[in-house]
């Protein structure tokens, strides 16, 4: 009898923990959300929370930033950077927005900054940040911060021509001091990363190549993982592969869950609506209902418990540019 139930003990330790990792989605609608005023259409740009108010930053031309209060439903302007920015992961740090690894110029040669742009709320204004090594800028890459450290991962060195490159790199904000890390699996460009438990993931994307007249067509399925404690990349099988392929997707994690959201590809002409999910513990993927308007080159906000979505393109390519926020419950 002893040796059953130590049997049983052993078998409820193991199979537990997988049954608690599953996350029950509410089948809620996405909806447009009603505010005091729009934001500037705009697409190819990031869309950052510092406190309780969402930042939309850069895109095609110079923009001023638009600026969302969420306790007053308020859009606001705030002011534009000297500098064209557009295709990058914008993230937040030290209560600042930080613009890493972006572009600058028009289709398709557009070249990539030389130095991090800092976005200051508290004065609305913008200065120049550390220097990005000259071997190592790119633009249309994952960002993502880690205590006082951001990883750049992947994207691509001449606009959407065809250089994209699967480079890996860590600045230290302490330190001021930059580090060339693993090589990820594959190169990718147009896409975005989320972190969790000390792991880097990245999913859609493509591989932009103008050069061959293929810069919507060559999306990647694979989803690659990147272990900050041993600097080492997995790929997960094929059953882990992201769903419907596309790249301009914007990226958020809730409780344990990679939500990939809208993007575009060769496939149709309007942008995509698709939202899905992967489980990080089970590696499942789970489709959740579709956005009310299709649309890339954005990015996505999680905030009490909904994702948050503005601005963006609503076709293949540059137009409309869109003004229009949408918001999913996930927590109620």
């Amino acid at each position: 009898m002893k040796k059953l139930n130590i049997l049983f003990l052993g078998l409820f330790m193991f199979t537990a923990p997988l049954a608690c990792s599953q996350t029950q989605f509410p089948e809620e609608e996405w909806e447009t959300v009603k505010t005091i005023g729009l934001p500037l259409a705009r697409h190819e740009n990031s869309f950052t929370a510092v406190g309780d108010n969402f930042y939309l930053l850069g895109g095609r031309g110079i923009k001023p930033v638009s600026i969302y209060n969420t306790e007053t439903n308020q859009w606001t302007e705030g002011t534009a950077p000297e500098t064209e920015i557009h295709h990058f992961q914008g993230v937040s740090y030290g209560n600042e927005v930080y613009v890493i690894g972006a572009m600058t110029g028009k289709y398709p040669f557009e070249t990539p900054l030389p130095s991090m742009l800092i976005y200051s709320p508290e004065g609305d204004t913008w200065k120049i940040g550390p220097e990005i090594p000259e071997d190592r800028r790119r633009g249309a890459c994952g960002v993502v911060v880690d205590g006082d450290s951001v990883y750049m991962i992947s994207g691509i060195v001449d606009g959407h021509n065809g250089t994209h490159v699967p480079w890996v790199d860590r600045y230290d904000f302490k330190t001021n001091t930059w580090t060339v890390l693993a090589d990820a699996p594959r190169a990718r460009d147009h896409f975005q990363v989320v972190m969790e438990h000390g792991k880097i993931y990245a999913a859609g994307g493509r591989n932009s190549s103008y050069a061959t007249k293929q810069t919507f067509e060559l999306t990647i399925p694979e989803v690659d993982i990147y272990d900050i404690a041993t600097n080492s990349w997995t790929t997960l099988d094929q059953s882990g592969n992201l769903p419907t392929e596309r790249a301009g997707t914007s990226t958020v994690l809730y409780n344990g869950q990679l939500i990939v959201i809208g993007g575009e590809s060769a496939s149709q002409e309007t942008a995509h609506n698709q939202v899905e999910a992967l489980n990080l513990n089970t590696l499942k993927w789970t489709t959740l209902k579709p956005l009310q308007r299709g649309r890339h080159g954005t990015q996505a906000i999680m905030h009490n418990g909904s994702v948050y979505i503005a601005a963006g393109s609503g076709n293949r390519g540059g137009r409309p540019e869109l003004d229009t926020m949408e918001k999913l419950i996930l927590n109620k």
